[in-house]
């Protein structure tokens, strides 16, 4: 992946961000690190927004977000129109989030992975391809709701 990559996280998933950036920035990876910076209690939409911002102008780029359970942070970032994000726990579930769904961010649940299993799935989530057919008419409906 050639382009800077967004992350964020609240204080909960600080320590996982930096363990994240820390192994990808050794394969050659740059990361756009919006927050949050230490384990201070902090509000998530405060980093999770600048992440959506960040993919939303940047079509072909995905995102990382991060916090306790993974849940407040997702759905800060799925208020974004252009956002698919997913909240991920397993590899499978980040290699089908791609596949099925074009999901454009992972949202990690700091509180319920190991660090490993965080860096497994990332590097799954970058490096599956989205399948398109029976899948883009599904995610054709998402935007709207009548």
């Amino acid at each position: 992946m050639n382009t800077i990559i967004p992350i964020g996280a609240d204080h909960a998933g600080y320590e996982l961000k930096e363990a994240i950036k820390t192994y990808f920035e050794k394969k050659g990876y740059t990361f756009q690190d919006y927050g949050t910076h230490s384990d201070a209690s902090i509000d998530y939409p405060d980093y999770a927004h600048p992440v959506a911002d960040h993919v939303e102008k940047e079509k072909e780029v995905l995102g990382i977000v991060i916090c306790g359970s993974g849940n407040g942070i997702n759905m800060t970032v799925n208020k974004h129109q252009g956002i698919r994000s997913a909240l991920c726990w397993t590899s499978e579930i980040a290699a089908l989030a791609r596949q099925h769904n074009n999901a454009n961010i992972i949202a990690l649940p700091a509180r319920f992975i190991s660090e490993k299993e965080a860096i497994e799935m990332v590097e799954i989530f970058f490096k599956t391809a989205f399948e398109g057919g029976r899948h883009q008419n599904r995610i054709d409906k998402i935007p709207t709701c009548q």
